[in-house]
């Protein structure tokens, strides 16, 4: 055992100290998808003393394409991935303290763990911007460093985001993408997922030996099949007015008012779900790129309506959507957040 980390000790900007505080440190991964298994595996391996994983959905055969902690016999079972991830993380190393929450990640859950825990990062791994942006939120009203990812087909991006030193995600709305395309509806492939987590997991080992001084202090985006590479400086994007980052915080993403909003209509097996901020759809567009993954789907100029199984989502111009199929609000989220991320 005193060989394990041997290799990570030699490189010079982390040796034996580094190490030490590496192992006195609490990382929360938010999401167990791809990002989510990748940066899990690469900080047990590296010896963080605990990792808290916080998953609302189970492991599905989809999932095995890119997920790399899961087995069949875990989408046989539709384990919830953060059970499954814990499991398999517990075999690779038995000195991590792994916590498991399966549930949603909502301002709720964030602050409670911000409050009571006191992590030392939040890195992101999850499916839409909504979570996103509550994640920034906490991040920054507790003075604690995230890591943004994000990947879909071939193109990926990631940033660190550090309270009093950077400014955050909501200063670089107008530069970075705020959804449209789902894995579920244009693809990956697993080299993007890999080139992320490895953006991110070399941004989280700065993070926890504390240096500072080498961090990227940019915004990296690439795609792998068009052979394009992309980096973005974030120190002058600072906004004075930012509700998260600026002079006067509010923590907008934190309050009612910005949450995603969701409804079981009365008498009837839908759910509703209204966006913090109207999305404007091009629906001859979405409704197009439904038709591409070979689902069935209708538009009028007012709505677009698509077959999911025994579910049917309904998406207005505005991004108020209708789940049928299902009183379960969480199950109609998973639905929405798959489809228009």
């Amino acid at each position: 055992m005193n060989e394990r980390y041997s290799r990570q000790q030699l490189f010079a900007p982390i040796g034996e100290e580094g190490q030490k505080k590496i192992r006195g440190k609490h990382v929360v991964l938010v999401g167990a998808g791809a990002l989510g298994t990748g940066n899990a595996e690469a900080l047990v391996r590296a010896g963080i003393g605990k990792l808290t994983i916080i998953d609302r959905d189970y492991v599905e055969w989809s999932n095995l394409q890119r997920q790399q902690l899961y087995s069949e016999a875990d989408a046989k079972e539709r384990l919830p991935k953060a059970i499954a991830a814990k499991r398999r993380l517990e075999q690779i190393n038995s000195e991590v303290e792994i916590e498991a929450i399966v549930g949603d990640a909502g301002p709720e859950e964030l602050e409670t763990i911000a409050l009571k825990q006191r992590p030392d990062l939040w890195i992101d791994a999850t499916d839409n911007f909504d979570t996103r942006l509550v994640i920034n939120d906490v991040a920054y009203k507790y003075n604690i460093p995230w890591i943004y990812g994000a990947c879909v087909g071939s193109y990926g991006l990631s940033c660190a985001f550090i309270p009093n030193r950077t400014p955050c995600l909501y200063c670089l709305l107008e530069t970075v993408p705020q959804g449209g395309l789902t894995c579920d509806t244009a693809g990956i492939i697993s080299p993007a997922v890999q080139m992320v987590v490895s953006y991110q997991m070399a941004e989280a080992l700065k993070i926890l030996v504390e240096d500072w001084s080498a961090l990227r202090g940019k915004l990296v985006s690439f795609d792998l099949w068009t052979n394009e590479y992309a980096s973005i400086r974030i120190d002058g994007v600072k906004k004075d007015g930012c509700p998260t980052c600026g002079r006067h915080p509010s923590y907008p993403f934190l309050s009612y008012e910005q949450r995603t909003k969701t409804a079981v209509l009365c008498g009837r097996d839908s759910v509703q779900i209204r966006p913090p901020a109207p999305r404007q759809y091009d629906l001859n567009e979405l409704a197009e790129l439904f038709r591409r993954q070979g689902l069935q789907a209708e538009a009028n100029p007012y709505l677009v309506s698509v077959s999911l199984g025994d579910k049917r989502l309904v998406v207005f111009r505005d991004g108020r959507a209708l789940v049928h199929g299902t009183k379960d609000v969480q199950e109609a989220k998973a639905i929405y957040y798959r489809y228009l991320g």
